[in-house]
């Protein structure tokens, strides 16, 4: 079978990206990476060619990033258990060391380099670098036999409270794309995990970016195994009260949704394990997943 396509079609592929590349241009879109995504070599190399032409094409990619499974097979290693509450890591002092070393070093620089290695200018921080971020401990809600509500610590875990977004502006401005590890102090200094889609959220509002990009595992929010490709806050609280929106989708929504209620202009979850699906997503109609957006009806922007 000739797949080959010919000099008509590409012409074609290209003139559908026109207006949306005209759309996005000079715009920030800021990109949760994670997942397949961030473990196949393939998809690892696609996804930086992606955010390298995104930055070559006049728009401006932030990445944040995860690392969970790295983190996972360094405490193993090290003999280090980890225990979770509801899926969420218990971090104590110990493995608070194992979680800043992964992420805001080893993931984090292995993502750099991998941009440069596509002609892109990337640079690594996290929280704690020129009081990026601020956060506060973050304790997991729950009732106990009698129903009564009580909080959980989950040691070194946080939730962002402030965003300062000069340092990325800056380094927007100067042709850099930051790539940003989910680590942040508290107002002590003390070093707290953030879960990687929420300080890409957190990021995202105070940048006020175009687009927050979610990459998953999964092909979107699904109905009856169909992509449900455009959806509102409210029909998202609809689909969440008809038990359709459950388990590991429901965090990601809820991210979406406080996005867009910070002024984000879109959000976007998207199957990662599919090549370029970013450049998929932001330049062809159809796109590759769910958009959620203020207003189903507006254009397919």
């Amino acid at each position: 079978m000739n797949t080959k396509i010919s000099q008509q079609t590409r012409a074609e592929i290209l003139l559908e990206a026109l207006p949306y590349i005209q759309k996005f241009h000079q715009k920030i879109i800021v990109i949760k990476y994670g997942g397949a995504a961030m473990k196949e070599p393939q998809l690892r190399e696609s996804f930086a060619q992606d955010v390298v032409l995104l930055k070559y094409i006049g728009i401006h990619p932030v990445i944040v990033h995860g690392g969970g499974p790295r983190i996972n097979q360094l405490l193993e290693k090290l003999n280090i258990t980890t225990r979770f509450i509801d899926g969420h890591r218990v971090t104590d002092e110990e493995t608070m060391e194992v979680v800043e070393m992964v992420l805001s070093g080893y993931v984090n620089k292995e993502i750099v380099s991998l941009i440069q290695k596509h002609g892109g200018k990337a640079i690594g921080i996290s929280g704690k670098d020129a009081n990026l971020a601020l956060a506060r401990p973050f304790f997991l809600k729950k009732e106990d036999e009698s129903g009564n509500s009580k909080e959980i610590s989950l040691g070194q875990v946080g939730t962002i409270e402030k965003i300062n977004p000069e340092i990325l502006l800056d380094l927007i401005k100067n042709g850099y794309i930051p790539v940003i590890a989910p680590v942040s102090p508290d107002k002590e200094g003390k070093s707290l995990n953030i879960n990687a889609d929420t300080m890409a959220g957190a990021i995202a509002s105070a940048l006020q970016s175009e687009k927050f990009i979610l990459l998953t595992d999964t092909s979107g929010v699904l109905h009856n195994n169909q992509v449900l490709t455009r959806l509102t806050p409210i029909r998202i609280r609809e689909l969440i009260r008809e038990g359709v929106i459950t388990g590991g989708m429901l965090p990601k929504v809820q991210c979406c949704l406080e996005a867009l209620d910070k002024g984000v202009k879109r959000t976007h979850i998207i199957d990662g394990r599919v090549p370029h699906s970013i450049l998929i997503e932001l330049f062809s109609y159809e796109g590759i997943g769910t958009m959620i957006s203020q207003d189903s009806e507006e254009s397919e922007y």
